[in-house]
């Protein structure tokens, strides 16, 4: 919520320093607010997109052939078990000098920022699902739980990590806000956000 309100006092600020501009005729202000990378480094990290879903994994020690062997080792020796954890992932920006950069050029505004990744991924564990099914000579063991929510959470984090319809979806509600931002100025002006470099995210350690 404070990001939001953030922004949308950002917007304003731009939005009067435009008409400060033009109502004593002078481009010396509007320029500054255009070129004003502190406030639009702040937007760009504050526009993250959120993302909720289920991550889900089954293992099992039945190939499900349906051989005579498969039905024997189902009854005494199956060990399946299926995990479902709701996660929320988050993704965005970290600016660094490199791949940022706000620059005019012929009525031209141009936003250089790194490429958008995925930021911050949790798997809600106290609202996990599971279940699973034994053979008769196996009994609970919660260990096995425990390296099914590891293999869980690292399949899925990267998954997630090269997944492009959330990184393009990054992208787009970065440039909705850099354009909310800069709506004064795009009678005169068209704002360009380009995405540079490759994604630096890293899997957590665990």
């Amino acid at each position: 919520m404070k990001k939001v309100i953030y922004i949308i006092v950002a917007v304003l600020f731009a939005i009067l320093l435009f008409w400060v501009g033009k109502r004593f005729g002078t481009t010396n202000v509007s320029e500054q607010v255009i070129s004003n990378s502190t406030i639009v480094k702040e937007i760009a990290e504050l526009a993250s997109l959120d993302v909720q879903g289920t991550a889900s994994i089954k293992r099992s020690n039945i190939e499900e052939s349906g051989g005579w062997s498969d039905n024997l080792k189902k009854t005494f020796l199956e060990n399946t078990v299926w995990v479902s954890i709701p996660y929320q992932a988050k993704y965005g920006v970290n600016i660094d000098e490199q791949h940022f950069k706000v620059e005019t050029n012929n009525k031209k505004i141009i936003v250089h920022l790194p490429a958008p990744h995925l930021m911050s991924y949790e798997l809600k564990v106290d609202k996990m699902e599971t279940a699973n099914r034994k053979g008769w000579l196996l009994f609970q063991d919660d260990e096995t739980y425990t390296a099914v929510q590891k293999k869980l959470y690292q399949s899925s984090r990267v998954q997630l990590e090269n997944n492009n319809i959330y990184i393009e979806q990054s992208k787009n509600k970065i440039r909705k806000v850099m354009e909310q931002y800069y709506a004064p100025f795009l009678k005169d002006h068209t704002l360009e956000v380009r995405f540079e470099g490759a994604s630096t995210a890293k899997p957590a350690l665990n």
